[in-house]
């Protein structure tokens, strides 16, 4: 199960909506205790890329941080799931994928390092 803060998990909608139609990407932060992810802030990466068919940022760039344990991104078209190109630049122990129209919970996807769905609740 991952929890997500409800400012994250909107915070995540927003940038997706403000994005658009290029995708949006930012970095999550947060804890893990006995198996359980509890998201609680949002980073933007440096120099993120934002394009009409993918974003990405230099993983080199990144500080050395613990408390970074995914990343969230946007989909512009098409459904909240991986791609093969998603799961190839996967980070972290957790993936979120928002679909557009980026309005509410519904549009969100929340995914492991094999593409399957995670159970995720937001509080």
């Amino acid at each position: 199960m991952t929890l997500i803060d409800r400012g994250v998990a909107e915070g995540i909608l927003a940038y997706a909506r403000e994005a658009y139609p290029r995708e949006s990407i930012l970095l999550l932060r947060g804890k893990i205790r006995r198996g359980e992810l509890h998201v609680t802030e949002v980073v933007i990466p440096p120099l993120a890329t934002h394009a009409e068919a993918f974003s990405s940022f230099p993983l080199h760039l990144l500080p050395f941080d613990l408390s970074i344990i995914g990343t969230a991104h946007s989909h512009c078209y098409g459904e909240a799931r991986p791609s093969i190109q998603d799961l190839n630049n996967f980070f972290g122990r957790v993936m979120v994928i928002i679909a557009a129209p980026f309005r509410s919970e519904k549009n969100i996807g929340v995914f492991n390092r094999s593409g399957d769905s995670i159970p995720f609740q937001v509080i």
